[in-house]
């Protein structure tokens, strides 16, 4: 089990584009520990706890020290906390941060885009000069460069590329995301749009250094489980906001749909709410003898973004076109794999 906590909306950013939940500089609203706490006691197997917000660093670093203590008090040894942040309260101040940075439970990421979007204030972009030396910090005082994740719009996609080819510079794995339709993001990208960046990314051989190529490559092995390529994620993660609202996807949560009673889980309670949900079974019916199923329908907060936003049949344009190579990759790369699926994309 992985449990996402938000325990503030408050962002110390002003950026003009964000696909989490509507943020505020000044939100007071903080997720109280004993939700967690509870949360833990129903699920001692719980393998990480991802901190993700507004930004992390918007409440003290007590805050994690509690959890730390309580993770320790109950002997959950091997449970690690993993924050993704901008960094930027690590940079003005680190030595607020230096020693929970330095525990052996606690991880962290971070997060970059070429253009303007990204701001530290309303007129200060946050540049690739800003960002290295927001990374050399890491690296001189927390001993890595942490890896970090690219968000990619209509509106950046141009530098999409660009991303990976910093992390190689840096020596680090870049994560390409693309945009969901959440908080101040009023559309989905596409999710073929993205594929044909991937490939892009393996053609130029960077897929060491992005994530979710690598995931590409071996999807229809089965072996690709991570977020946002597995169906049945909410058998296994579990988000929990400031409010104490309670869901099955940090993406589900910013959208506030599919909640999930979180007394009666802690009962003893097992819920699936997005399985349940039987319109987010795929994009449409015709995908359902698609070799390429695992992949668009991977993800149902996608599968509910593309329907709401009916841009269904633009996508599987677009994929078929791109079908062929993806699948030529699942079944020549490295990764062997067996199967009797049809390699005959639907017309």
């Amino acid at each position: 089990m992985e449990l996402i906590i938000k325990p503030t909306e408050a962002c110390n950013f002003k950026c003009t584009f964000c696909s989490s939940t509507d943020i505020a500089a000044h939100n007071t609203d903080l997720l109280d520990l004993h939700y967690v706490y509870s949360f833990l006691d129903r699920y001692p197997e719980t393998q990480t706890i991802i901190v993700n917000g507004g930004d992390p660093l918007m409440v003290k670093p007590e805050y994690y020290w509690k959890i730390i203590d309580y993770l320790d008090d109950k002997g959950m040894d091997k449970t690690t906390i993993s924050l993704t942040t901008n960094l930027w309260a690590f940079y003005k101040k680190p030595q607020m941060w230096e020693e929970l940075f330095l525990h052996p439970r606690v991880g962290v990421c971070t997060s970059f885009n070429y253009g303007d979007t990204r701001r530290i204030t309303h007129n200060r972009i946050y540049t690739e000069e800003i960002f290295w030396k927001v990374s050399d910090l890491m690296l001189e005082r927390i001993g890595y460069r942490p890896e970090f994740i690219a968000v990619v719009s209509d509106e950046n996609e141009d530098t999409a590329l660009d991303n990976v080819r910093l992390a190689k510079k840096m020596g680090v794995e870049c994560k390409l995301n693309y945009a969901m339709a959440s908080g101040a993001q009023s559309k989905p990208y596409l999710l073929s749009k993205i594929y044909k960046i991937y490939l892009d990314v393996y053609r130029e051989g960077l897929m060491p250094w992005e994530f979710n190529t690598k995931q590409m490559v071996k999807r229809l092995h089965g072996a690709a489980t991570i977020c946002p390529q597995n169906r049945k994620c909410d058998e296994g993660i579990r988000a929990l906001n400031p409010n104490g609202d309670y869901y099955s996807c940090g993406s589900i949560a910013d959208d506030k749909t599919h909640p999930i009673n979180f007394i009666d889980e802690m009962k003893g309670g097992k819920f699936t709410p997005l399985q349940d949900d039987v319109t987010l079974l795929s994009l449409k019916e015709e995908c359902l003898s698609c070799p390429l199923f695992e992949i668009c329908n991977g993800c149902r907060k996608t599968i509910k973004d593309m329907k709401e936003h009916e841009v269904v049949e633009e996508h599987c344009k677009i994929m078929k076109s791109i079908g062929s190579e993806i699948l030529d990759l699942n079944f020549n790369h490295e990764h062997k794999y067996q199967s009797n699926i049809l390699l005959q994309l639907p017309l």
